[in-house]
């Protein structure tokens, strides 16, 4: 099994897990091994679930103010969640792949493998949530087609990107392409770097 179909695999089994009680606060039950790559898709993955549910919650237009200033600070401590995440299965790839030493001509990627995983688990939320529409009983015929269409692109993306993912990983491991990675440096959560917090 390739790494991105054992992704796939986790990324459907957490959302499947939100879904069967589809609630913001419902608390993570994680089913594989602390620390094992594993577990961090699976978190991944269920990070990224509980935020598309809160952005669909805060665009209601009929929100309490106060309740969406809340659910806006919930979004921020979860993006920094799922940065920080994406940068430790970074550290594990780094860790997985440290005694291959680069070919000469060894070649940088666009981005890290980590991040082409994360773009791989919101691909598989938007496939489920696009899904969904297609089984929808109360929609017009007509918007039952273009969401067909769009889940059609969707499968065709994540097939492609998997095999992108995976031709990454082998090339990684052959040493014909190397690892660099840069940290997200988000300069709004830091009391220093934002003139908002340390002009106060």
């Amino acid at each position: 099994m390739s790494f991105t179909e054992k992704a796939n695999q986790i990324f459907n089994r957490a959302i499947s897990d939100y879904h069967l009680t589809d609630d913001v606060n419902t608390l993570i039950k994680n089913p594989y091994e602390k620390d094992s790559i594993e577990s961090m898709l699976y978190l991944k993955c269920w990070i990224d679930t509980v935020q598309w549910h809160f952005e669909d919650i805060i665009r209601d237009p009929h929100i309490d103010p106060v309740e969406a200033l809340t659910l806006k600070r919930r979004i921020d401590r979860s993006n920094q969640d799922r940065t920080d995440l994406v940068e430790e299965i970074d550290s594990y790839f780094r860790h997985y792949y440290s005694e291959i030493k680069p070919l000469a001509d060894a070649r940088l990627n666009t981005e890290s493998p980590a991040w082409a995983v994360d773009r791989l688990s919101i691909l598989a939320l938007k496939i489920y949530h696009m899904q969904e529409q297609v089984e929808r009983t109360d929609a017009e015929p007509e918007h039952i087609a273009k969401c067909q269409a769009k889940l059609d692109v969707l499968l065709e993306q994540q097939k492609d990107l998997s095999l992108a993912i995976d031709q990454l990983l082998e090339d990684i491991e052959a040493g014909r392409k190397y690892m660099k990675v840069y940290r997200q440096m988000k300069m709004y959560n830091d009391p220093s770097t934002n003139p908002i917090l340390y002009k106060k």
